[in-house]
Parts: structure tokens; C-alpha cells; sequence
């Protein structure tokens, strides 16, 4: 396949470091679709060549690209296009399911637990429940294309979990079910993101090697009336998952 060269002279200089305008050059590239995924980039001599600079200005370049993820690297071979990662838009509040499937993703959740939790205290003040009621514990691996992303641990009341229980969450998405059938319209989400490493039980289910870093996401679902609703834990991969937002000033 032959791929369009940009010429020098068909973006405006911008003011900055050159391997700025290298790196960002060719991210219009490859978003655009020039560069296809898994194609290979013009070897560093090449790239040298076009834009007139050091190998040491093309290699910061490339380098910036591949912390973004639009490149990876093979070894005696060059740089190549990563297949664009799936995502989910957390300025939205929607269940994993709901938001890709609008993408034509295949979505499959595996319940791998269901459990009663007599006593919870902290988990039954998160969720304004009565001192001494039940929490009911899900925990779902979250799969994309067959594929796992996702380690889901959800706690809500025992009143809303003995129900769901009976439901078939390996196909439907547990915030539908919440205001389809069940009448309870969501109001909003309160999140906090952080790095963790996986432990030996999480990496098993996500199909990855022990320690390795992954996305904890917490959030606290709530309801229209502001009641809290669902306290979930989302235990991420970072190589063919992430998550996206965007922030108005």
C-alpha cells in the first residue's frame, strides 16, 4: 500500500521542538488512517531523510508515539501501528455492555460470584443501607471480542441483589435491568481512578501475569433521588482497554 506523504511545507511550522512536529505529524497520520494498524512506519533512515534531522530527533518522536500507544515496537523489524484500543467515555454513566455495544462490540460478562454478605459495615454505610442488612456481592469478568478487560466487583443491597441474582447478567448490562424493570432511574456517579498491581486471583481472570499494573476504577452509582445504589470496583487492563473523557474548561 502506498501511503501519502505529508510534505514539510503542508502544515504550518508551529513553534516548538522538532521532534514535536515529527511526533505530531505523523499522529495526524496514523488517526486520519493513513497508516493502517499493524502497518509498518518509514524506517528511521527514511524519516531522517524527509524531515532533514537528527536520528536522535526522529527516535524522541517515535518514542512520544509509543508511550501514547499509537506505536509498538518489533525488535530488528521498526515501528508499527497499534490497533486502536476499545473505550469506554466515563462522562458518560453507563453499564460496560450499554456502552459497547453502541460500538458493535461483542460483549459477554462471565459471573464467576454471587455472594451474601451478612455483616459489611462499611459497605452498608456507602449504601445508606440499614445497620445489619445484607450486601450482595457480584463479581463478573467483563469480556470484549472474547477477550477479557475487566474485573468487576459490584455490592449493593440484598433487596436489589436477591433480585439480579435471577436475572441473566452474563448478557445483560445490570444498570438496564435497574431502570427498564425494575423502575429506578440513575441520577449520577461518584469516581476515583487509580494504579494497582494485579494479585494472583485478578490477573488469573483478566488472562495476564501477576504484578502486572492495571486501572482500579471505584464508583458509587446513585440514584435520581441521590440514594447510592451500586458500590463497584473495576479492575482494568491497560493493553486492549481504556478509558476516555473530556474535560470543558
Amino acid at each position: 500500500m502506498t501511503i501519502p506523504v505529508v510534505p514539510n511545507n503542508a502544515i504550518h511550522p508551529v513553534p516548538g521542538p522538532l521532534y514535536a512536529r515529527i511526533r505530531d505529524e505523523l499522529r495526524v497520520q496514523i488517526v486520519s488512517g493513513n497508516y493502517q494498524p499493524h502497518q509498518k512506519l518509514p524506517s528511521e533512515s527514511e524519516l531522517i531523510s524527509r524531515y532533514e534531522v537528527s536520528r536522535i530527533t526522529v527516535r524522541q518522536a517515535l518514542g512520544e508515539l509509543e508511550k501514547e500507544g499509537l506505536l509498538f515496537k518489533v525488535a530488528g523489524k521498526g515501528m508499527f501501528v497499534s490497533k486502536p484500543k476499545p473505550f469506554q467515555d466515563l462522562a458518560r454513566l453507563q453499564g460496560f455492555a450499554e456502552a459497547m455495544s453502541q460500538h458493535g462490540y461483542e460483549v459477554y460478562n462471565r459471573l464467576v460470584g454471587l455472594n451474601f454478605l451478612p455483616v459489611a459495615a462499611e459497605l452498608t454505610q456507602r449504601l445508606g443501607l440499614a445497620k445489619g442488612l445484607p450486601v450482595t456481592e457480584l463479581r463478573r469478568v467483563r469480556h470484549l471480542n472474547r477477550e477479557p478487560v475487566s474485573f468487576d466487583i459490584s455490592y449493593l443491597g440484598s433487596h436489589l441483589g436477591e433480585r439480579l441474582a435471577k436475572e441473566d447478567l452474563a448478557s445483560r448490562d445490570m444498570f438496564l435491568i435497574l431502570e427498564n424493570q425494575y423502575g429506578i432511574p440513575l441520577g449520577f456517579a461518584d469516581l476515583a481512578i487509580d494504579a494497582v498491581l494485579a494479585d494472583a486471583e485478578t490477573a488469573e481472570l483478566l488472562q495476564i501475569a501477576k504484578d502486572t499494573p492495571i486501572l482500579r476504577v471505584e464508583r458509587l452509582t446513585h440514584g435520581r433521588d441521590g440514594a447510592p445504589l451500586v458500590l463497584e470496583y473495576l479492575y482494568c487492563r491497560t493493553d486492549n482497554f481504556q478509558f476516555r473523557l473530556r474535560i470543558n474548561r
